[in-house]
């Protein structure tokens, strides 16, 4: 081989080894507002937004947030986690969901430290805040969204999927807005919902599918159902605070209600008439719930469904 050739071929396998590392993927990536979407997201040459961290962090891996600052909406299509790092990670969007997840079939989205906001409903506002299409897992923990004009998270799959929410905030626009939002119409279907706030939205939590659980909350100031279970959907609620809604509780045709050891105070109406059902243990606290349609009275004990 002659010097020439051989210098021809070096070249060439080194341009593909500065290739191939352009484009690795790392299991840990980094944001940050004087980033560059450019850049490899390492903790030294950060990106600058979540949409330009996607495509360079692997599968199973973390995208992790350096400083303070706003990096835009993002969607999802492997199983990875967002981490604010407990800095303000936030989140605007305009026109569109703030996050959208569209992954595998078996991934797991942590979505974790997040200020996700749809800019207070106004007519160029985001849509939904977050979007889940399809995963196997997905937890959205210590997480604020507000603002959006449809619902602050949609669980919108047809496979089987679990959802857990905790240490979360969620302020609606009132209007025609829900907090959380399970249309699924197909697979198994399991949200659990621990600690977390709803407020200012239409429907609180608003199940047509599958199983959701509701354990130490508040829903507040809806200004339809704080509760609503209908279709095919299920909602147990426990320890559960529910005040100054419209309605506080009520399963309409193909719903059923649990609520279990509830706090219902000053709502126009606690229980409200569905032709669904309502199931109670009897020892749910409730009172100054007036003004509002006529109550329905609750099954008098859990049934076993």
């Amino acid at each position: 081989m002659t010097p020439t050739i051989f210098r021809g071929l070096a070249t060439i396998a080194l341009a593909s080894t500065i290739t191939s590392m352009a484009f690795a993927q790392a299991t840990r990536t980094w944001v940050s507002g004087d980033g560059d979407d450019v850049n490899p997201c390492s903790r030294t040459a950060p990106c600058k937004t979540f949409a330009g961290a996607i495509s360079k962090t692997a599968h199973g891996g973390e995208i992790s947030v350096l400083d303070p600052g706003g990096f835009g909406a993002v969607t999802i299509t492997h199983g990875l986690t967002i981490d604010g790092n407990g800095v303000v990670a936030s989140i605007l969007a305009s026109g569109t969901p703030g996050i959208r997840i569209n992954a595998g079939n078996s991934d797991t989205v942590i979505l974790r430290n997040l200020a996700i906001n749809g800019i207070g409903g106004t007519s160029f506002g985001g849509t939904d805040g977050i979007v889940i299409s399809n995963a196997g897992r997905v937890m959205v923990d210590n997480c604020s969204i507000s603002g959006f004009l449809g619902n602050s998270i949609n669980v919108n799959t047809v496979t089987d999927i679990s959802v857990t929410v905790t240490n979360t905030n969620i302020t609606g626009t009132a209007g025609t807005s829900m907090g959380i939002l399970v249309q699924s119409t197909a697979g198994r279907v399991t949200v659990a919902a621990d600690h977390v706030t709803i407020r200012n939205t239409h429907n609180g939590i608003h199940a047509r599918f599958g199983s959701t659980l509701l354990s130490n909350s508040l829903i507040a100031n809806t200004t339809g159902v704080g509760l609503l279970a209908e279709i095919a959907g299920t909602i147990t609620a426990e320890s559960v605070m529910l005040t100054g809604n419209n309605t506080a509780v009520q399963a309409n045709a193909g719903g059923i209600m649990r609520v279990w050891n509830n706090a219902i105070y000053d709502n126009l109406t606690a229980f409200g008439c569905g032709a669904g059902t309502v199931a109670t243990g009897g020892n749910n606290r409730k009172g100054g719930n007036a003004g509002g349609a006529a109550p329905c009275p609750p099954n008098a004990t859990i049934t076993v469904q």
